[in-house]
């Protein structure tokens, strides 16, 4: 009986603590947060960061690179048009792009800008919270810049 009552216990324990989710977009991000407005200049607007993580992304079809679990930029972005929104990276080894839009959605790309850079591009962009995670293909760090534009750099 109360080997029974303990094991029904700790499965109750185990049931109640929080389950740990990758890339978590609550967390606070690593290289700040930036607010643009439609129509922002200077265009585009760079952060450099340090790519890369630990941990392997699983979100849905994305399915590819190493990120960390905070976000590495919050991007929050206000508009009343919907204007086309780009957001990319350039660095000198392989890096992805992972994000969560404000409706809760993921969007990510591997190489779409050429020489191992990735870009998401986002027609008529909704205005709000994009959590952006940069990541790379193999497990080390990279030094690289990520930019958010509205101008396709293509």
């Amino acid at each position: 009986m109360r080997l029974t009552l303990a094991l029904a216990i700790l499965g109750l324990v185990a049931l109640s603590a929080p389950i740990a989710q990758a890339q978590d977009y609550t967390e606070e991000p690593t290289y700040g947060s930036v607010s643009l407005e439609e129509g922002f200049l200077p265009d585009p607007h760079t952060v450099s960061l340090t790519a890369g993580g630990s941990i392997e992304v699983d979100m849905g079809s994305c399915t590819y690179g190493f990120v960390a679990d905070a976000p590495d930029v919050d991007f929050y972005y206000e508009t009343s048009g919907g204007s086309d929104l780009y957001i990319y990276v350039d660095a000198a080894d392989d890096t992805t792009l992972l994000i969560n839009r404000p409706d809760g959605t993921w969007l990510c790309d591997d190489d779409g800008l050429g020489d191992a850079n990735p870009i998401v591009a986002i027609s008529g962009a909704a205005g709000g919270l994009y959590s952006i995670w940069v990541g790379t293909y193999g497990d080390e760090l990279v030094e690289a810049t990520l930019s958010m534009s509205e101008i396709d750099p293509r």
